[in-house]
């Protein structure tokens, strides 16, 4: 059963054909976005195909490609290449429209700071969980980094996450499990708090949100710190 390649497909598909819409233009931005896509994505492939040998999750061969490499089908490859590029897609297209929605400067260090707080917190009572300390590990330095971010695109970021989750939810939802007999993707509870949305755990929340933002904010640097993500008139 093609299932996660299906997932994947239909995850993509909207965005490469509205890419060339012609207010947005989101092609343009291909020769900043996909050198970023591809850096971040070797980053996290490297640390799943390990998280995979060492039992932290796995696939189900019924719902995945018999294709494979150190491990990780085919489709877990492309999904940190086709879901940052939909998410990105997603952010810029409501930052074009809304441009002025963005939190204040001081609110969002604010939270900020609170996420990094409870992320510390969360790693120290439970440092035995690998999955846990990776993926609040990469969420407390995703939010370092925004502290040094000159178009503070944090600010918009937050939002546009809380849009984000819709479709993260959707897809994570059916890969782990919601909606399907079984699971596309497994994870050892062993290894995470345990503690669930759906039957998404909740480590892949702060997870996608790195994934995510550390994209567009390498982007944002390969294109010399200038980009139109960010409202011109504030």
């Amino acid at each position: 059963m093609f299932l996660y390649s299906t997932l994947l497909l239909i995850s993509i598909l909207v965005p490469i054909v509205l890419s060339f819409d012609k207010k947005l233009q989101f092609y343009k931005k291909w020769k900043f976005l996909l050198p970023s896509i591809f850096i971040v994505a070797l980053f996290f492939i490297f640390f799943d195909i390990y998280f995979t040998k060492i039992g932290v999750w796995g696939f189900n061969p019924n719902y995945v490609l018999n294709i494979s490499f150190y491990g990780l089908p085919l489709e877990e490859l492309l999904f940190f290449f086709v879901i940052p590029y939909a998410s990105i897609f997603l952010h810029e297209s409501i930052i074009l429209y809304y441009p002025n929605v963005r939190l204040a400067k001081s609110v969002s260090n604010y939270i900020s700071g609170s996420f990094i707080l409870l992320s510390t917190i969360i790693i120290i009572l439970n440092y035995n969980k690998v999955y846990t300390v990776f993926a609040f590990s990469i969420f407390i330095f995703s939010l370092i980094l925004s502290f040094f971010d000159k178009g503070s695109i944090i600010r918009s970021f937050y939002f546009t996450f809380l849009v984000i989750l819709i479709p993260f939810v959707l897809l994570n939802g059916i890969l782990t499990g919601s909606l399907i007999d079984g699971e596309v993707v497994w994870y050892n509870d062993n290894e995470n708090l345990g503690v669930r949305l759906l039957t998404i755990p909740v480590e892949d929340f702060a997870y996608g949100f790195s994934l995510i933002f550390l994209n567009i904010f390498l982007t944002y640097k390969l294109n010399g710190d200038k980009t139109d993500t960010e409202p011109k008139n504030v």
